[in-house]
């Protein structure tokens, strides 16, 4: 399993909308509203790292109101 987190910048005033429409996408473990240069910051897991690029790019950037996205992979040191 492999994790990842997806830190999103929305059109001004999405934000919410964004989130909700985010947290029904299969995969997504948590979805949270914050403060600073990203407007939302998602929690997801996949099988491989095929599955998760191909959820990021087929259900989350396709979401209405977002901007821009940055896919942070989880590491375990």
């Amino acid at each position: 399993m492999v994790q990842a987190y997806i830190l999103i910048q929305t059109e001004v005033g999405k934000a919410r909308d964004v989130a909700g429409t985010i947290a029904g996408v299969a995969g997504v473990v948590r979805v949270d509203a914050v403060t600073g240069p990203y407007d939302v910051v998602v929690l997801t897991e996949a099988r491989n790292v095929d599955e998760l690029g191909k959820m990021v790019v087929s259900k989350v950037q396709s979401v209405a109101g977002i901007t821009r996205t940055v896919t942070c992979s989880v590491v375990h040191l």
